[in-house]
């Protein structure tokens, strides 16, 4: 029989913390191949970029958000799976796995620079639920390497992002910069025709509002305001500027599908994502209801052609017989 001291203890302690090192870091090293490849996306960082990998690295962002999409992670809606040659030469590899925060590894080109500003001046800027701490102390510098190192997270496919922001950037503040309603046509104008011409399917019912008043909380205030204004507390960082939606009221267009179209597709070059990732079709339907009713004032909620109502709408007096049973 063994008598435990601290003698014996020590020793075995020191023989497991051994055996795990040997396990986890020296035969991994000892076994590695030595012709590993860069995948097909991989480019080098840029100086700026890789001083944007040191800031995220010193604030520990790997902490919350992780940079490896695997498997079962494609109903979050990335575009490609991960691969060893993503992390060729990184020192360390940010790969993360608490999760608690969105996957970044195809992050480039998914919002504008402006966007990212907003964001990591404070997050709730852009994201009034976000539990992310404020980096509103970085400096210009570091703020503009964290941002570019952000845009390169995909390398080549985020580069290609990356140019299709800059393009309708472009267009977007030529736009914007000829006056209010030449801004609206040419939004409208980038929507499909048959989207203008859809109303919206479901009736703007009490609770229905509700719904999109909740859903306008935890998603748009941030940026449009909450008056729906476009003066919300990341209109500082954005240019253009977050959309004024009582400006719409002068245009007959804007019809229940443009505003589906646009929340469900995001208006590419602007700081407006797409959402059709986030929200199902009815709540995109719903908080489009409520933009149209208390910011535009022309609601075309169930008006013809109405198509058939789904089964658990309000039925219309006329369909209800109080006696009959199905």
């Amino acid at each position: 029989m063994i008598h435990m001291n601290a003698k014996i203890v020590t020793f075995g302690t020191t023989a497991v913390i051994l055996a795990i090192v040997a396990a986890v870091v020296l035969v991994p090293y000892q076994t590695f191949d030595a012709s590993h490849k860069p995948s097909d996306i991989y480019r080098e960082w840029t100086p700026l970029e890789a001083e944007g990998h040191q800031v995220y690295f010193s604030y520990a962002c790997y902490n919350c958000h992780s940079q490896y999409i695997r498997s079962v992670d494609w109903g979050l809606g990335a575009e490609r799976m991960a691969q060893a040659g993503d992390y060729y030469k990184q020192t360390p590899p940010l790969l993360g796995s608490i999760r608690t925060g969105p996957d970044l590894s195809q992050e480039g080109g998914e919002h504008t620079d402006g966007w990212h500003e907003a964001h990591f001046h404070n997050p709730r800027f852009t994201r009034p639920e976000s539990i992310m701490p404020m980096f509103g102390f970085l400096t210009k510098r570091q703020t503009r390497a964290l941002i570019a190192y952000v845009q390169s997270l995909g390398f080549k496919d985020a580069d290609a992002r990356v140019r299709r922001q800059h393009k309708w950037r472009a267009e977007a503040v030529a736009a914007y910069e000829r006056g209010v309603d030449e801004n609206i046509r040419w939004l409208h104008s980038k929507v499909p025709a048959g989207w203008l011409e859809v109303p919206s399917p479901y009736p703007a019912t009490e609770v229905g509002l509700a719904r999109g008043a909740t859903i306008y909380q935890r998603f748009c205030l941030g940026c449009h305001g909450p008056v729906g204004d476009g003066q919300g507390p990341a209109a500082a960082f954005i240019y253009p500027p977050p959309l004024n939606f009582t400006t719409l009221r002068r245009h007959a267009d804007a019809s229940g599908g443009m505003l589906y179209y646009q929340i469900m597709n995001g208006i590419t070059g602007t700081a407006m994502p797409y959402f059709k990732r986030e929200l199902e079709s009815e709540k995109i339907w719903d908080v489009g209801n409520y933009v149209a009713k208390y910011f535009i004032g022309n609601l075309d909620a169930n008006k013809e052609p109405r198509g058939i109502d789904a089964a658990y709408e309000p039925a219309p007096e006329y369909e209800v017989d109080r006696g009959a049973k199905e």
